[in-house]
């Protein structure tokens, strides 16, 4: 069974029609698949059995709790890049001992509350993060576990917004200061050296760019030996993509085996960062076409989802597939798709041939990843619900925002 297939010209999640979904939860409203999400953990995970290793969903990609909840209980570990992500895991039930830290700009509160909570490691970015980072676990009599994570200024073949890599990246440690920034990292009392972290990129589509990386990072593994730094772990990041349209990114398999064989004799733990990949094409957004405005140069489709709701087309001119979610007697014609805000950059699709009457809903695909995660209340729109379908059942795991909820924390100026 598919996550979200067409039976008889209607389509559906798992066995639920999208039809009824949108009819009783209203619309916009983020669709997601139990079967789709378990799916792609266990088949992530299932080419690294029989070597230590730890795949860690990047929260970042899709912070529901209800699906880091799924994950905790699948037996993953977490990618987090605020106090705030790691705030989510723990209410969601994950364990932080599984969790590790990444991003360039973690407050001295941030780097308590890891510390307090007992993660397993932090991705560290710069020479005044590790002070930092040797400041806090000072004070509070703690050994803070670290990685560095390095630059290899590999290009990952992606869009520049989402490519970290490279030496104009601001990611990372340069790959020519890594040595004696480690050195510096093992001399600290309240530091110890775990492990090294690289990440180049998302939605990344050959398998090169992540080889090409690894290998840059193995012969850093083998300076650090002969300085007598030991490595516990290599942290290979995230970035495998997923098929929006017409791409074919590594088979998680391929993916997973290629890595394994540039660590073979090597007794370390290995740690993935995989989040688009285990979420992207197992959530939709569900939207009504409110209005079909023909005009002298093309014809639009105005819906009531907008950039607020998914911003990707608007940041990246991203592709999401649109799909009818059910027959019409309608003759098809070439639309724009745009949403209701006040921005012509508001559009969620150029050129779709569709077959659709005002009233109707529109799937858009692959939204299960920096969705909702990334959706904003622009023009006070409250964003949008989200569900959770489960076989022949759809669990609301969260309410749609009502227009009150936008502004119940301002105030106004006293008389």
């Amino acid at each position: 069974m598919t996550a979200f297939s067409f039976q008889d010209g209607n389509l559906y999640a798992e066995h639920v029609a999208l039809r009824d979904i949108a009819q009783r939860h209203d619309t916009p409203t983020y669709v997601y698949s139990r079967a789709a999400l378990t799916q792609a953990f266990t088949q992530f995970s299932a080419g690294l059995q029989g070597h230590d290793h730890l795949v860690c969903f990047a929260v970042k990609a899709n912070p529901s709790l209800a699906i880091l909840n799924l994950f905790a209980r699948l037996g993953a570990g977490f990618d987090i890049v605020s106090g705030g992500e790691l705030a989510r895991v723990i209410a969601a039930g994950g364990d932080p001992a599984k969790v590790v830290f990444s991003g360039v700009g973690k407050s001295h509160r941030e780097i308590e509350a890891a510390l307090e909570a007992g993660i397993f490691c932090f991705n560290v970015e710069s020479i005044n993060e590790l002070e930092r980072i040797q400041q806090v676990a000072a004070r509070l009599g703690k050994q803070a576990p670290v990685s560095l994570r390095v630059n290899p200024n590999v290009d990952a073949k992606t869009h520049p917004y989402i490519s970290t890599g490279l030496k104009n990246n601001k990611f990372g440690v340069a790959f020519e200061d890594a040595l004696a920034l480690y050195q510096r990292a093992a001399a600290l009392p309240n530091i110890e050296v775990h492990g090294v972290d690289c990440h180049i990129g998302s939605q990344i589509t050959e398998l090169s760019p992540f080889l090409d990386a690894l290998d840059r990072v193995l012969g850093l593994v083998d300076a650090l030996a002969t300085h007598g730094i030991s490595i516990q772990h290599i942290d290979v990041g995230g970035g495998v993509g997923i098929t929006y349209s017409d791409e074919t990114p590594p088979d998680f398999a391929v993916y997973t085996q290629a890595i394994l064989q540039k660590l073979a004799g090597r007794a370390v733990k290995v740690l993935f960062e995989p989040g688009r990949a285990l979420v992207g094409n197992a959530g939709l957004l569900l939207t009504k076409v409110e209005y079909l405005k023909p005009g002298e140069t093309k014809n639009f489709a105005i819906v009531d989802a907008a950039m607020n709701d998914l911003m990707r087309p608007a940041l990246y001119d991203a592709y999401h597939r649109i799909t009818a979610i059910a027959p019409s007697n309608e003759a098809p014609q070439v639309y724009e798709v745009v949403g209701p805000v006040c921005e012509s950059g508001d559009f969620l699709g150029h050129d779709r041939t569709l077959t659709i009457a005002e009233g109707d809903y529109l799937a858009i695909h692959s939204a299960g990843a920096y969705g909702m995660s990334m959706a904003s209340n622009y023009n006070t729109r409250p964003r949008a619900a989200e569900v959770l379908v489960d076989g022949e059942q759809v669990h609301v795991i969260r309410a749609r925002e009502t227009t009150a909820d936008l502004f119940k924390l301002e105030r106004v100026l006293p008389a």
